[in-house]
């Protein structure tokens, strides 16, 4: 404004002025500043990881670390000291059901000083832990021809029905093809390279072409448990985005994930917990719409203005989720230092230790429990942060994130009344973290076709994982009669009776 003092008015009425003007613009600059700090504090997060949030980095790390430490360390160092033995954890025993494999080693029957029999007076064994890689077998399906002695008439036993007609593939490849890609991340190309190490010629279209055979295979069952989620007194809503391929452009477009959760474990409820994916090419609320129609009851979701309509028509309740509202202070805390910042995380603190507490109990007890703990803790929270809002900037971070708490508080309210709702929306957020994982390793889907696939897969694996169920075993059952199971019987295919079963 004024880029020399001498410039500087003499009247004192403008000197006034000016120094008023002088003070509107640092508040600005300050705020400005303040700003900037606060985006750079969440990309620095973003790209590095928070230390608290952050636990993959941090394993990685570790691992890396005593892998060096492992390494410098002297190969011929003593292993039975008491040092070793209590630097070190107590190995756990090794599984009973592995395979046994003995190597007998004797010193002979004969003593080697005096050449006199020997006898057996014990032994000791040694367990050491091998691995061996998984190996492919090839089904011979012989059918022999068969002509009558008398008419002359050929027969001949039908073929069995396969997951894929006219395929080379087993049901025991393709989910283990699918559980690699979707349920530890390992894209096509890398899965044919390590089939290649084996000996086998499996090109990544040819893998392509079975994953989206076996999910159109397996699409009645993924709606079959999407039907059980909105069954629910109380469902789990989010989505993520992913990149998808946009032919004839050479680019990629952002397209979503959306995963509807139900899991009644915390408040002892009946029915498994099953996760539900669906893919749309955009973020556009009919989608939410389209996929909820026939839902009726709670969602636990974010402020996605997407979701309104769904409210509006009265048949899905909301219920707010408090981990959005704490991640909104933590980022203000950490990215300035603020003592209001810091309370709040303090005070939302006291209401997960009441969550906590009533984890796996009835409704009505954790009603009664709510009512006369986390109640007064909330109500004192918005009360406390009502006197807080006048007293800072209005345009802060932190302003924004009271305000944003202010506005969802009434809506996490029905938690309070309701034993089978919960505080947050972590059950849909702990869904989608697997998509988040796996879009880091295939970076995009080829289409939409493909993006629909992977909802039918992620379906189908997370459902398993959330009911205990190993997913690659519960696949290959599946595959092996999904082909001839009537469609009015899919519900028989659920993880949860194939668990049973297998009880």
């Amino acid at each position: 404004m004024f880029s020399e003092t001498q410039s500087l008015p003499e009247d004192p009425a403008e000197l006034r002025e000016a120094a008023e003007e002088l003070v509107s613009l640092v508040k600005s600059q300050a705020l400005r500043i303040a700003k900037l700090e606060h985006q750079l504090s969440g990309l620095r997060r973003h790209r590095f990881g928070a230390r608290s949030e952050s636990l993959d980095q941090l394993e990685l790390t570790l691992e890396e670390e005593e892998i060096a430490v492992a390494k410098a360390a002297p190969a011929d160092r003593p292993r039975d000291t008491d040092d070793a033995a209590k630097a070190k954890p107590k190995r756990k025993p090794l599984p009973a059901n592995l395979p046994r494999e003995d190597q007998l080693l004797s010193p002979g029957d004969t003593c080697g000083d005096c050449g006199g029999a020997l006898k057996v007076l014990g032994e000791d064994i040694t367990e050491e832990l091998d691995y061996v890689p998984g190996r492919f077998v090839v089904n011979r399906i012989v059918r022999p021809r068969m002509a009558c002695k008398t008419c002359e008439a050929i027969c001949q036993a039908p073929l069995p029905a396969r997951p894929i007609e006219r395929g080379r593939p087993g049901p025991g490849l393709l989910a283990q093809v699918l559980v690699s890609k979707y349920a530890d991340h390992l894209p096509l190309y890398r899965q044919s390279q390590i089939f290649e190490r084996e000996g086998i010629d499996l090109d990544r279209s040819t893998l392509c072409d079975w994953v989206g055979k076996s999910a159109a295979l397996l699409e009645p069952l993924a709606d079959a448990i999407g039907r059980h989620v909105l069954n629910g007194p109380a469902i789990f809503a989010d989505d993520t985005p992913i990149k998808m391929q946009a032919p004839g452009t050479g680019r990629t477009k952002t397209a979503r994930i959306w995963t509807y959760v139900r899991d009644e474990r915390s408040w002892l409820g009946p029915d498994p917990p099953a996760a539900w994916y669906r893919f749309t090419v955009d973020r556009k609320g009919q989608h939410p719409a389209e996929h909820l129609a026939h839902y009726k009851g709670w969602m636990h979701a974010d402020g996605y203005s997407g979701f309104n309509e769904l409210y509006r028509s009265g048949g899905i309740r909301e219920v707010a989720c408090m981990a959005h509202i704490r991640r909104k202070f933590v980022d203000v805390f950490q990215a300035e230092g603020s003592v209001i910042a810091e309370e709040t995380i303090k005070r939302i603190a006291g209401l997960y230790a009441v969550e906590k507490a009533g984890r796996g109990r009835p409704p009505d007890e954790r009603v009664k429990l709510r009512q006369e703990q986390a109640k007064p803790i909330l109500d004192d929270l918005e009360r406390w942060l009502h006197t807080q809002l006048p007293r800072i900037s209005g345009k802060s971070e932190l302003a924004k994130a009271i305000r944003y708490a202010l506005s969802r508080f009434k809506k996490l309210r029905p938690w309070l009344e309701h034993g089978s709702l919960e505080v947050d929306n972590n059950s849909a957020e702990r869904a989608m973290k697997p998509v988040a994982i796996g879009r880091k390793n295939y970076l995009f889907v080829g289409s939409e076709g493909g993006g629909k696939a992977a909802a039918t897969a992620y379906t189908l694996v997370e459902t398993a994982k959330l009911n205990n169920v190993d997913p690659q075993a519960w696949l290959t059952d599946v595959l092996c009669r999904i082909a001839e199971h009537k469609i009015t019987r899919i519900d028989e295919l659920l993880p949860w009776r194939y668990a049973a079963k297998a009880a």
